[in-house]
């Protein structure tokens, strides 16, 4: 058996907290670890993480939360080069749009947007998307640029079912994470999604906001996911993991037999 968590940010952690974290993800046999870029230079980073790490692999792209100005083509073809320049390279992530009052200008946003998924199609490589009070406008985008030919994740999901529907009909991933664990709606819904459409994430993050450094999320709690879900289901948690791990390589097109 065998877990993965389809979206950390462990380039955001000290580098010698590095080998503990890949050590506690390794002993609640978390194996495949994709640690997603939020800008070019957090790209790079999490590019060459993978690169020195056997279970980490990277996501090429630009946080709409760190969109500063439009993808022009010197930005594109900056992170062409990126996702070219690793085979650990296996999506475009993270990318989206945020609608928070803080938030980056919206049109600027919708044109980085849509230029990463342009740049998904031309690489053929699956999206893996950050939408945060903005469901309605990203899946409207999403159908718009025809997301189902590359194949995507919607990201620590969170949303009602009728989202979820919409989700599910674009033919996209929903990816549940830690709020699985205490937001009760959510548990009514992950029993009756379709396992076929379910990965699982952590959103691994530095979060020096808790009093202990254990209380901190990172990929070792993927186990903590699959095993609540497999609560929820009836199944066993051997089970939630081969199929969640099976859905995940499908979608990034790597055999499901570990992280060689």
């Amino acid at each position: 058996m065998f877990l993965c968590d389809s979206h950390t940010h462990l380039d955001q952690y000290p580098p010698d907290e590095l080998p503990q974290i890949l050590g506690r993800a390794g002993e609640a046999q978390v194996d495949f670890i994709l640690c997603a870029g939020t800008s070019v230079a957090s790209t790079r980073a999490c590019i060459a993480m993978a690169e020195e790490n056997q279970s980490l692999y990277a996501g090429v792209g630009i946080h709409p939360m760190n969109v500063q100005a439009p993808v022009d083509e010197a930005t594109y073809d900056a992170l062409k080069s990126l996702a070219l320049s690793s085979d650990k390279v296996v999506c475009i992530s993270e990318i989206g749009l945020d609608f928070l009052p803080e938030s980056p200008d919206v049109p600027t946003q919708y044109q980085v947007f849509r230029e990463q998924i342009r740049l998904a199609r031309e690489l053929k490589l699956p999206v893996i998307f950050h939408s945060r009070e903005s469901h309605p406008e990203v899946l409207q985008v999403l159908r718009e640029e025809h997301v189902g030919d590359m194949g995507a994740v919607m990201h620590y999901f969170q949303a009602d079912e009728a989202t979820a529907r919409e989700v599910l009909d674009l033919g996209v991933y929903i990816s549940l994470a830690r709020p699985l664990t205490r937001l009760p709606e959510l548990q009514e819904l992950a029993k009756t999604l379709p396992m076929e459409q379910i990965v699982l994430e952590t959103d691994a993050y530095p979060q020096p906001f808790k009093k202990h450094r254990h209380s901190w999320t990172e990929p070792r709690h993927v186990r903590e996911v699959a095993t609540l879900l497999a609560e929820l289901r009836g199944m066993e948690l051997e089970e939630v993991a081969q199929i969640t791990t099976s859905n995940l390589m499908n979608l990034l097109g790597r055999p499901a037999t570990g992280t060689a």
